[in-house]
């Protein structure tokens, strides 16, 4: 039996394109839980928790994304850090200052400012009420300000002018709610004509909250009515387990920006965008996940990253390339595994795909349109044991717009069997398991110190760190770096 791993990269020696697609976080970076706010400048600004390691949630720090055409993006480091680990954020802008809202794994609220939508934020203050996750701000068109948290049961409240505190008479618990909704966390409250849009992690398929899912009203408190889903990032990662996110509207278009989990793991999550839209009666059409995000399809004829694949099955999953943080790759590829990226622009045709492979086992690399078991175009052997080398392999004749698989084959493993990551269902909600652990001083990376409520410290990440490799594999096959097609 062969007990080295079998590493397999694909590369391409042409300039890179510079459009940015899906997934808009940097390689390196997991921004997850998008919350989207469109600034005074006419950009588009992204705020999420940031993962730093798999096996453990956020981060103490958040950084900022931030685009005017949502097709090249901008990442504000450090915007705001705090003593403890950070959960899902929103932002809202109000008479000159810009407020971020935070949370704990401990289910406390908090409110920093800032006059720059990229922060820094300071001066963070606690916000009395609320004791769970996931704050978000609403302002309706008669400048009354809305509060929504909550897990299972979403809470809302209107909030006072001072934008720090709520008026707690108002409080509404149940506005959605897991029994009639789906309503797993994630609240986010948008309002699209006569309709009020309540966005939310929808836990409807396979019993876990992969969707985002939506319902509907004609009051920012209810009652809501369930519509359905906006997207559902299942097989996006063998370890997958949920969604967060937002809907906006960005010139004259609606989006909706989510997450996928990397690194066969439920964190490592990296925020997307895809372009939505609205039926006569206001409700939403579900969107898939896609690789070419708002910016249009793939240029076959540029290099296209492995980690921008959107779906895959098997073992294999995006992740840090061994030695080099900044830098993702495709591996844990097993025999039979299969990943697609949606959608490449093939033009007038192409012939020819060129890859860099680096093998130990060795295997094949079946090159498909339309599915796992679509047409074939051609097939790649890579030789076994072989440093870096350069492979070029002449396909079938494929134009225009396309969907790309790319199906692998080599020694299998006889257990043939994923990672597994079973459905969890009732019980405390995660955060506050988590919370428990750092009671206890058990949570991963040690008990972090007591919240402050002063100024935080600015531009530090306390957690900065690089991952630890994988565990050894003997059946890994392939990781990809990248590929391009030629038409000659």
């Amino acid at each position: 039996m062969f007990k080295k791993l079998f590493t397999f990269y694909l590369s391409c020696f042409v300039a890179a394109s510079v459009l940015a697609q899906n997934p808009i976080s940097p390689m390196g970076v997991y921004i997850a839980d998008p919350s989207s706010r469109v600034g005074l400048d006419g950009k588009l600004y992204i705020y999420g928790s940031l993962d730093v390691q798999p096996g453990r949630y956020c981060s103490r720090d958040y950084h900022v994304l931030s685009s005017s055409d949502l097709k090249d993006w901008t990442l504000h480091r450090n915007s705001f850090s705090w003593s403890t680990d950070l959960y899902a954020p929103d932002m809202m802008y109000r008479d000159g200052t810009y407020y971020l809202y935070y949370d704990t794994p401990r289910g406390e609220e908090f409110v920093a400012t800032s006059q720059s939508p990229a922060g820094p934020f300071r001066d963070g203050v606690k916000i009395e009420g609320p004791t769970q996750i996931d704050p978000n701000i609403f302002i309706d068109d008669d400048g009354q300000a809305y509060y929504f948290w909550g897990q299972f049961s979403a809470k809302g409240a209107k909030m006072n002018p001072d934008m720090k505190t709520l008026d707690l008479s108002t409080v509404v618990d149940g506005v959605v709610t897991e029994k009639d909704h789906y309503f797993h966390e994630g609240s986010y409250v948008v309002k699209r004509g006569k309709y009020y849009y309540f966005i939310f992690a929808d836990i409807s398929r396979n019993n876990r909250p992969t969707c985002l899912g939506y319902a509907m009203s004609t009051s920012p408190l209810g009652p809501y009515e369930y519509k359905g889903v906006i997207i559902d990032n299942a097989g996006c990662n063998p370890g997958n387990w949920n969604n967060h996110g937002s809907i906006v509207r960005f010139g004259d278009n609606w989006y909706v920006l989510y997450h996928r989990s990397t690194h066969g793991s439920r964190q490592m999550r990296k925020a997307c965008i895809e372009p939505i839209t609205f039926n006569e009666d206001g409700t939403i059409n579900e969107v898939e996940m896609t690789s070419q995000g708002a910016a249009g399809p793939l240029n076959a004829y540029y290099r296209i990253d492995g980690a921008k694949a959107c779906l895959m099955d098997g073992h294999v999953r995006i992740r840090r390339t061994e030695g080099n943080s900044e830098v993702e790759e495709l591996g844990g590829i097993h025999g039979g595994d299969w990943a697609a990226w949606k959608y490449l622009d093939f033009s007038k045709g192409a012939r020819k795909i060129s890859l860099k492979v680096k093998s130990n086992l060795g295997g094949t690399i079946e090159i498909r349109t339309g599915s796992s078991d679509g047409r074939i175009l051609g097939k790649v052997t890579v030789p076994s044991g072989s440093d870096w080398t350069t492979l070029s392999a002449k396909i079938k004749k494929v134009k225009g717009v396309k969907a790309l698989y790319l199906t692998f084959d080599g020694v299998r493993d006889p257990a043939d069997s994923a990672p597994k990551d079973e459905p969890q269902s009732g019980g405390a909600p995660e955060w506050a398991a988590y919370a428990a652990s750092l009671a206890a001083g058990n949570a991963p990376g040690g008990n972090p110190p007591a919240v402050q409520q002063g100024n935080p410290p600015q531009g530090g990440n306390f957690q900065r760190r690089e991952p630890a490799p994988e565990p050894k594999d003997e059946y890994e096959l392939f990781s990809i770096d990248s590929f391009t097609f030629s038409s000659k």
